[in-house]
């Protein structure tokens, strides 16, 4: 059994942000995947579902971003599941828009979600980087996390969640090379090798 947690923030306000990109990409596996409906288990929202022959659980934390590992380490201990076990969806801001990169452990790289996640259940689980782009300076990092995803990158955030979706079998199976290869070509398939940040020039 796998544990798929996508990060983000609660509630309507929220749902656009770029820092929500995680929930983003667990509602779009559930889609794909015909998992069972999202109730409310583990501080947050549950469903369930079968990827690639593996049974999955995929959660969305509603502890608000920055108290995310509550909730992870709640549904770790019900389901007595190691941190190998442990598959968690973010934004990247050291990652250019539209790029995917699948790690295991490091550092949290100024993440609250991360650094909450790492604080109560530790730091060897695997992290599936989804880039967002970096505004350019620190003091504008938090404005720009918490800002809905202009209306120019809606395609390529769907794409990407698209292509995370059809490759999920392969993360739940521990294939995370052949996982980050398939993403990658789709992008690449769709015309997302270089995408700028809004207002950025050439």
């Amino acid at each position: 059994m796998r544990l798929f947690v996508g990060l983000g923030n609660p509630g309507a306000r929220y749902a656009g942000n770029r820092h929500n990109i995680g929930f983003m990409a667990v509602d779009e596996i559930a889609r794909a995947h015909g998992a069972a409906p999202w109730r409310r288990r583990f501080q947050g929202q549950a469903s369930e579902a079968v990827l690639g022959g593996e049974k999955v659980v995929l959660l969305k934390p509603e502890t608000f971003m920055n108290d995310s590992g509550r909730s992870v380490a709640e549904a770790l201990r019900f389901f007595k599941l190691s941190l190998t076990d442990l598959v968690v969806f973010h934004d990247e801001l050291d990652l250019a828009p539209a790029k995917l990169r699948v790690k295991t452990g490091g550092g949290n790289a100024g993440h609250n979600g991360l650094r909450s996640i790492t604080a109560h259940c530790g730091n060897d689980y695997r992290r599936v980087r989804m880039g967002i782009g970096h505004p350019g300076l620190k003091e504008l990092v938090h404005g720009y996390v918490l800002r809905d995803f202009a209306k120019a990158e809606e395609p390529w955030v769907e794409d990407l969640n698209r292509a995370i979706a059809d490759a999920a079998p392969l993360l739940a199976k521990g294939e995370d090379p052949s996982f980050q290869n398939k993403v990658h070509l789709a992008m690449e398939g769709r015309g997302w090798n270089e995408v700028k940040r809004p207002g950025e020039r050439d």
